[in-house]
């Protein structure tokens, strides 16, 4: 029983201690200001657009092609 009481202290003690490790890394970040943020996810907006319509017409282009040899 003690054993056990033990090993929960340890893994509760184990876990605060990597939360205050977590925290402290995170006071470390760069993080982006208003502008920056608004810049980084218009890129990735554009992006995901461009490289869906990319797909889009590939998909396209292929469900096509297989029509006209089952035909």
């Amino acid at each position: 029983m003690a054993a056990q009481e033990t090993a929960v202290q340890t893994s509760v003690s184990r876990w605060k201690k990597f939360l205050r490790e977590v925290r402290a890394e995170l006071k470390k970040v760069s993080w982006p200001n208003k502008k920056e943020l608004l810049s980084y996810t218009g890129i990735v907006f554009v992006s995901v657009v461009v490289v869906g319509a990319l797909i889009w017409i590939i998909d396209t282009a292929f469900t096509e092609a297989l029509k006209g040899l089952i035909k």
